[in-house]
């Protein structure tokens, strides 16, 4: 029994249930497993389903379920490679309780995002996962309430609004700053990343903090986009200003790439002259020359942490709400 196949798309329960010679209610009870039909007509369903190729609609499932099975997940920039090991680490979690994941990427854009998170809804995910969300809190709030469920991946919100997973990157920043001060460096610059990243904005307060603790000034940020180009505009600037920087704390290692080429473009020996920090870990962080300084966030936990929370406030309708994961200090050789 063969179909073109362009027809093979187009065979539905009816199809299935005539080539059989059942109801197409024993087909849906058979193919979903809810019994009710003898072996033999069970292994007649099962030959003219496959026959036929015949797939579920997991659309009309859906409607009848009122579920799709389908998690969001918003990421700002899919070629930055901080953000894959989050998506895998989503994706086995979801994977393993039964759900896809539906992926999109924002391009570091505000208003995309918030017409995805609305496109999401038309899509009827189950759920939705913002990383490193860009949108100002309000706006932010008030895309995600038609949602059935929301987590933010290094975001804050109101425990009715989503879920969050946090890195404690304030801490993380207090980390590289005391390892700096230990090394003897005095004079600390800021490549801060995006003006309107929330983390970013934790890491300015941990800076701030700990130089004080310390007794230094809090130089003025130098912000910038996410990347290696905006890394090394960054640090152009900064070292262009002549104004005696002995260390970089840099955003992510992205950027601290980006100013490691700015130093070496200008003359100045890393970590001789001037230590550098970075924030992440990405894979290429321990294979740069010298290695980088960086700090860890485990990544694929934070995309399987996320995953959970929103199962948890799918299922059960519960506002279980945070969830922090430490970053840590890998000391390496720009330091």
């Amino acid at each position: 029994m063969t179909r073109p196949k362009d027809f093979e798309s187009k065979i539905t329960i009816a199809d299935v249930a005539r080539a059989a010679g059942v109801s197409p209610m024993t087909v849906s009870r058979v193919l979903n497993g809810h019994g009710g039909a003898s072996a033999e007509t069970s292994e007649r369903v099962v030959s003219a389903a496959s026959a036929l190729n015949y797939r579920p609609n997991p659309f009309a499932r859906g409607l009848r379920s009122d579920r799709s099975r389908t998690i969001g997940f918003l990421v700002p920039d899919i070629t930055n490679p901080f953000f894959p090991e989050i998506i895998r680490g989503a994706e086995d979690a979801a994977n393993a309780a039964g759900y896809n994941l539906l992926l999109s990427n924002v391009v570091e854009s505000s208003k995309r995002e918030a017409e995805l998170i609305d496109a999401f809804l038309m899509h009827r995910v189950d759920g939705i996962i913002v990383c490193s969300a860009r949108l100002p809190d309000a706006a932010l709030h008030k895309a995600l309430s038609p949602h059935r469920a929301a987590v933010l991946i290094n975001r804050e919100a109101p425990k009715d609004v989503a879920g969050t997973i946090m890195t404690d990157y304030e801490h993380g920043a207090s980390q590289a700053i005391n390892h700096l001060v230990a090394r003897g460096r005095r004079k600390i610059a800021i490549i801060a990343g995006p003006r309107n990243s929330y983390g970013g904005k934790c890491r300015l307060i941990g800076i701030g903090k700990t130089l004080a603790e310390h007794g230094l000034q809090a130089p003025e940020p130098i912000y910038c986009d996410p990347t290696v180009a905006g890394g090394r505009i960054a640090a152009e600037e900064l070292l262009g200003a002549k104004s005696g920087f002995d260390a970089l704390v840099c955003y992510n290692d992205l950027n601290a790439i980006g100013a490691m080429k700015a130093c070496r473009a200008a003359g100045i020996t890393i970590p001789q002259q001037m230590a550098l920090v970075g924030f992440d870990d990405i894979p290429i962080a321990e294979l740069m020359s010298p290695a980088l300084t960086t700090l860890r966030v485990h990544k694929r936990e934070m995309g399987e942490a996320a995953v959970r929370l929103l199962l948890s406030r799918i299922v059960t309708k519960n506002k279980q709400h945070g969830v922090v994961i430490e970053p840590e200090l890998m000391v390496r050789e720009t330091t």
